[in-house]
């Protein structure tokens, strides 16, 4: 009897253990009741595929039966044939996937549990939930299971679960279609917009006057990439740049440098603002009078909408994170990225570094439109350009790594400084063509394309606007700096077309802006 009443109190603990462990277990989203019902009025209604298929994919269904019988409307759907009880089994049978599937009565079975397809969009979103669901589940357990195991990086883990979240969040959102009325709303709104500004500009202005013209200002959504081979001046035009419409024009961005830490950054800018050679701002040496321009022209840079971030091989997925921060507390109108070829896609797999850097500046692209602001990338060119005998004049199937690159931007660039290739500075033509950088817009999705006639200080890495008509040995040449006419002031610049000469600067010690 002892032996009895242990056995069944041993079987009540078990029993017990069972029912706590089938309370504190869960089981995975699902509904299979709607996906038959999905299923069942894509075999009923002639036109149900074309509503859903943009909702599921055969992954969407829990059930491995409804997955393959899903996989056989796919295909049907794919070759245009009618999608019925009789076509979908046949690709079943096709497929040898019918046994699998459950046979004809299973099938049969699913159109007879549905009267109409009348409510299979709301019922496919539902089934597309459950597998977003369950995706977000799978995920979470891989990470929290890599997380206990002590030998992972904690930094490659992040990068990981940030990649695959992305991943996921890609594959999932849809953007649903908008009439066009309030789209032509918007458009009005922005023309007098553009109207009103004194500048007549509808994006942001550069300062610099014949390309804001072309470009009607950087347009907000638009990826543009300013491409150059080394030392064609990348960096210093973005930095020209970004002086100009943060400290002029106040305007907040930010400049994430992958090549250049902060502090280099920082320099060039002071060089460029401050008119003093980064060789004395890197030794110090400057006479006094130097030390005085310093002091008096760099107090413009304080206080000015400028943020920089000199992560090393920063990913795409830190990038969104970032960037989204500041828009947010910050209220950033533009992104600049010295340069692309330095970023990675970490946490996921890709075939060649070809396949990571397009889905980089396809990300890049998503990110804009997502901002609403622009985005600048620099970008490398690869050595074709060398082994031209025509002007070394880059162009579009130059750019390097990735076709992609070209096909995502909205407006690709090309800087291009003939003098570097011309040891005299003279060109075939006869030409003096030192301090001539020319601006290049190669492709304009929503404009027009040509040069633009820059003047680069090499003294300062500094870009202007090109004024003048001639440049030659002991001209007198006119050059406004940067933006510095909107303010009516001038330099003028004697015999050194490079701009190294003395500058007589209208107001004293303020610096041309």
């Amino acid at each position: 009897m002892e032996f009895t009443n242990n056995s069944n109190r041993r079987g009540s603990r078990q029993q017990n253990n069972i029912s706590e462990l089938a309370t504190a277990g869960r089981l995975q989203p699902r509904d299979k009741e709607l996906e038959e019902a999905v299923l069942g009025a894509l075999m009923l209604e002639k036109d149900a595929y074309t509503t859903v298929c943009d909702i599921l994919k055969p992954d969407s269904f829990y059930e491995p039966s409804n997955k393959l019988i899903y996989e056989a409307i796919q295909a049907l759907g794919a070759a245009q044939q009618p999608i019925d009880m009789l076509t979908v089994t046949e690709q079943l049978r096709l497929m040898d996937n019918l046994d699998k599937a459950g046979g004809p009565i299973y099938i049969s079975e699913l159109t007879s549990r549905v009267a109409s397809g009348a409510n299979i969009e709301f019922h496919a979103r539902i089934v597309a939930q459950k597998y977003l669901a369950r995706e977000l589940i799978s995920f979470a357990s891989s990470i929290e299971a890599k997380a206990f195991d002590e030998s992972n990086d904690v930094d490659d883990l992040l990068q990981e679960a940030e990649g695959k979240l992305f991943e996921i969040s890609q594959r999932n959102v849809k953007k649903d279609v908008t009439q066009i009325d309030p789209v032509i709303a918007q458009a009005i709104e922005q023309i007098q917009n553009a109207a009103n500004r004194a500048s007549g500009l509808s994006g942001l202005e550069t300062g610099y006057h014949e390309l804001d013209k072309v470009t009607s200002g950087w347009q907000n959504s638009d990826l543009i990439i300013i491409a150059a081979r080394p030392a064609m001046g990348k960096t210093a035009f973005v930095l020209s740049m970004a002086k100009n419409m943060a400290v002029n024009y106040n305007t907040p961005l930010a400049i994430f440098s992958l090549e250049m830490s902060n502090l280099q950054l920082v320099n060039r800018l002071i060089s460029n603002t401050c008119e003093l050679e980064g060789e004395k701002i890197k030794s110090g040496r400057l006479s006094d009078m130097e030390w005085d321009q310093l002091m008096s022209r760099i107090k413009h840079l304080y206080s000015a909408p400028l943020y920089i971030d000199d992560t090393p091989s920063l990913s795409i997925f830190e990038l969104r994170t970032k960037a989204r921060r500041l828009v947010r507390e910050h209220d950033i109108k533009m992104i600049i990225i010295d340069y692309l070829q330095l970023m990675n896609a970490s946490g996921m797999k890709f075939g060649s570094r070809e396949q990571e850097v397009s889905m980089i500046s396809r990300s890049l692209k998503q990110l804009a439109k997502e901002l609403n602001i622009p985005i600048i990338a620099l970008s490398q060119l690869n050595r074709s350009v060398e082994n031209r005998t025509d002007g070394k004049r880059p162009q579009l199937s130059d750019l390097r790594e990735s076709g992609a690159i070209e096909q995502d931007a909205d407006i690709v660039c090309f800087i291009h400084r003939p003098e570097y290739y011309l040891k005299s500075g003279i060109d075939g033509e006869g030409r003096d063509v030192r301090g001539l950088a020319q601006f290049i817009i190669a492709k304009h999705r929503s404009g027009s394309v040509g040069d633009i006639d820059l003047r680069f200080r090499n003294k300062f890495a500094r870009f202007e606007n090109w004024v003048d008509e001639t440049i030659g040995p002991g001209a007198t040449v006119g050059s406004r700096l940067n933006a510095g006419d909107d303010n009516g002031m001038s330099a003028i610049v004697n015999n050194d077309p490079l701009g190294g000469g003395t500058a007589d600067i209208g107001g004293g010690n303020e610096p041309p802006f």
